[in-house]
């Protein structure tokens, strides 16, 4: 992605906000600690939480693209935020000294990571005694609605045997609650709540869901590759006039994403 594409696609807050309001609601504000936000992205909600908690605190992004680091970077130049900082580099790999942070976070961040355990074992090495960590991540029946007709549509096309690599595809980004609940208390921390929530994309029609630019930049590639790429063209504009018809029968589409917020803490001994 270059930074002309990074720029529009600093669009990502639509997708981001309800995620990152749950996990500003569940953070206990307090002053004076170090914080580190993982995947941070375009930099919400990382510069919020830094603005929120004041200079006594410092706020650490980490995130592995260079076009994130220099958009944050100007982003806390351009607000004059002073107690923030992005560094480049992967959540598995963290350059911090034990029991550096007293409060972590990853707004849908951690889906994206390589190592998810590792990952977590790092965030449990760098917190405090008492520190405080809420992740949100997207669950499994992300726009299930779409992947039911995309489901039909290769079934109606005779290519049934891409059915598994859609599953495979949908697992590899969207852990079940519980596959988290599990990985956290593994690293070592205790779960004090689990909020599982959701919002709504809604559209007209199914050409308006296939020509969002959200959607073409951020799922369509990926959705694509699974499938042959001579069957595309006409498995797509399959799944297009099935929405339409959705649509039509219903008043409007709708694609849900249910997220969960995670709240953790690393006790003391």
């Amino acid at each position: 992605m270059n930074i002309d594409q990074f720029l529009i696609y600093d669009e990502l807050p639509l997708w981001s906000a309800p995620f990152g309001l749950t996990l500003l609601e569940t953070i206990r504000f307090q002053s004076g600690i170090n914080i580190l936000d993982i995947g941070s992205g375009a930099g919400f909600p990382m510069l919020e939480i830094a603005e929120r908690l004041g200079n006594s605190s410092k706020v650490f992004g980490i995130d592995p693209s260079d076009v994130a680091k220099n958009i944050i970077t100007n982003k806390i130049r351009l607000k004059g935020i002073q107690n923030a900082q992005i560094i480049q580099g992967r959540a598995e790999e963290l350059y911090f000294e034990d029991g550096f942070f007293g409060l972590i976070t990853s707004n849908n961040g951690l889906n994206n990571v390589q190592d998810v355990g590792k990952t977590l074992e790092e965030c449990y090495r760098v917190a405090n005694n008492g520190a405080q960590m809420v992740l949100t991540m997207n669950l499994p029946h992300t726009m299930i609605e779409f992947y039911n007709v995309f489901e039909q549509v290769l079934v109606e096309e005779h290519l049934s045997p891409f059915i598994e690599k859609m599953k495979e595809h949908i697992q590899e980004k969207r852990k079940p609650v519980e596959y988290w609940k599990e990985a956290i208390l593994d690293a070592g921390f205790r779960i004090i709540s689990i909020n599982v929530d959701g919002f709504r994309y809604r559209y007209a029609n199914g050409t308006a869901f296939i020509e969002h630019y959200f959607i073409k930049e951020a799922f369509m590639k990926s959705w694509k590759s699974i499938i042959p790429e001579e069957s595309v063209p006409v498995v797509f504009k399959q799944i297009e006039n099935r929405l339409n018809i959705i649509a039509g029968e219903e008043g409007e589409l709708v694609m849900s994403v249910p997220f969960v917020c995670f709240d953790c803490i690393k006790e003391g001994y």
